[in-house]
């Protein structure tokens, strides 16, 4: 009875470490139940989510397989063992499999099934699934978007969203999948088959807000600036991140730079303000207040560049696995990768001991760059927030992927809001001879967009090299220079930002900036 009670009492600690955030603290406590208890299928299980939320999957696995046996009925110890094997990189076909015995009609793991299928490069049969649910389920939107997604890199950039045209058919007044249409094909920027989409919606829902800001956003990204003012008037009253965004943007082509800051700055200390900051940069930089964006992205600019120490072949090694992840034809149509591919999934992620290997030393290299940036400033979006954790080696990503740009290729100038911290990991280059003269095919920050056609020339520039990282702010703007030919092959990630800021003013911060 005491060796029950002692259990329970330390399965409720972990449970609250881990509401504290502290899946770390919980891992711990609760190997040491499945240690003294190896039969505790809660503890187990527990143990599972905990690793997951540590970014340690195949030791989620291994926890999720021993709850599985100990409790094969359980429907959702079941779910988390298959949505843990796939970010593993390791089988999930059975595993979902064992999901739709148990509940035929979850649609996440209908999802997760076609997703695992894409992954054993069973497209067709992925397609399949996810079509015959679609057909039951015409409001499913998220197996719309992966369907679209999978169709897309597939290399179907025509009919790629034509799963969304049935739907909508289907079901003439949901709104909300007529929008998702709408961004999924607004993403490629075929500006006809998008207005379409919103004329479609007008004649069934009239002068509809979401349909209003979607036309706005066609006309103004489109260059219809006549079309775009009249809309920015006839909206002025809704509050809405995207109609801000595309005001900004809109502003900043004709020069009006006082209306793009007096647009972005209330966004700055809201759930948006990653989006902005990039922006602010540039409006400072347009109106002649370097200080203003020094203080943003760092005078020098918060750039480092470290190399790598491998042995010989590990990072052929790992470049030959990479080349197998790469199974897309086309790159995503939200990425800005042009003449290239991204992979999917999260790579830290995965099993194998190349890409653990990697991950172990980009932390040790994350965590340096860390504790050299430059003193703690309160609404800071890179120096504001408390490090304690990330020193302690605590660090977590909330995204790691791999490019690979072929002949002419590059990335377009963006940002990462999603990031506290990105990168780019240099696997494999051309030689010197087929890429070009410098700087082709190198990183460079601080260029804007090349739609916004503003004269802003780099704030910085990194030359490539196999086994140099290079780390930077996720606001930063960066881009890579086309180069003539050959393979240039990275591993890219953004860290995620510790939740705690040093002071909820960011918006005073900014002010004192300028």
């Amino acid at each position: 009875m005491s060796k029950k009670f002692n259990n329970h009492k330390r399965l409720q600690s972990a449970q609250r470490a881990m509401e504290r955030g502290r899946a770390d603290l919980a891992m711990a406590k609760l190997q040491d139940i499945t240690r003294r208890t190896p039969n505790h299928s809660g503890a187990w299980k527990l143990l599972g989510f905990a690793c997951h939320e540590e970014q340690l999957e195949p030791e989620a696995v291994v926890a999720l397989t021993r709850a599985a046996a100990l409790d094969p009925g359980d429907a959702a110890t079941a779910m988390a063992l298959a949505q843990s094997s796939l970010l593993a990189g390791l089988p999930a076909l059975e595993p979902f499999r064992r999901v739709l015995q148990l509940q035929p009609d979850d649609l996440n793991a209908q999802r997760g099934y076609a997703l695992a299928l894409a992954t054993e490069q069973q497209s067709d049969a992925a397609e399949t699934v996810l079509m015959s649910r679609l057909k039951q389920h015409p409001d499913w939107l998220a197996g719309h978007k992966l369907l679209a997604r999978l169709r897309f890199t597939g290399g179907d950039s025509e009919h790629f969203a034509d799963s969304f045209s049935a739907a909508c058919e289907a079901q003439p007044a949901n709104l909300a999948l007529r929008m998702e249409w709408f961004r999924s094909v607004a993403q490629t920027r075929d500006w006809s088959a998008a207005g379409r989409i919103i004329d479609q919606g007008e004649r069934i829902f009239g002068t509809h807000p979401q349909l209003q800001l979607a036309r706005l956003f066609i006309a103004s990204e489109s260059g219809d600036e006549l079309k775009a003012a009249q809309l920015f008037a006839a909206t002025a009253s809704i509050d809405d991140v995207m109609r801000d965004m595309a005001l900004v943007r809109y502003s900043l082509r004709k020069g009006d730079l006082d209306i793009a800051e007096a647009t972005a700055r209330p966004r700055i200390a809201t759930p948006a303000e990653n989006v902005f900051w990039p922006y602010l940069a540039l409006i400072w930089r347009l109106q002649g207040i370097p200080q203003a964006a020094q203080w943003l992205d760092g005078s020098p600019p918060h750039v480092a560049a470290v190399d790598l120490q491998f042995a010989d072949g590990e990072l052929n090694r790992l470049a030959d696995l990479l080349r197998k992840l790469h199974t897309a034809r086309s790159p995503f149509a939200e990425q800005s990768v042009r003449g290239g591919t991204q992979t999917d999934q999260n790579l830290f992620l995965r099993h194998e001991p190349i890409l653990r290997a990697l991950k172990s030393r980009i932390q040790a290299a994350v965590r340096t760059y860390v504790e050299q940036l430059p003193s703690p400033i309160p609404g800071h979006p890179l120096l504001g927030v408390e490090r304690g954790d990330l020193r302690r080696g605590r660090i977590h990503f909330s995204g790691s992927w791999s490019v690979r740009l072929q002949a002419q290729g590059f990335n377009v100038s963006h940002t990462h809001p999603l990031g506290w911290i990105s990168s780019a990991f240099y696997v494999a280059l051309p030689p010197a001879t087929s890429m070009g003269a410098a700087p082709a095919g190198w990183l460079q920050f601080g260029t804007p967009p090349a739609e916004l056609k503003l004269a802003l020339s780099p704030t910085a520039q990194q030359e490539p090299k196999a086994g140099r990282l290079v780390l930077f702010p996720s606001t930063m703007w960066h881009s890579t220079v086309p180069f003539n030919d050959g393979e240039r092959l990275v591993v890219a990630f953004d860290v995620r930002a510790p939740q705690s800021a040093l002071a909820p003013s960011i918006t005073a911060a900014s002010n004192r900036a300028v």
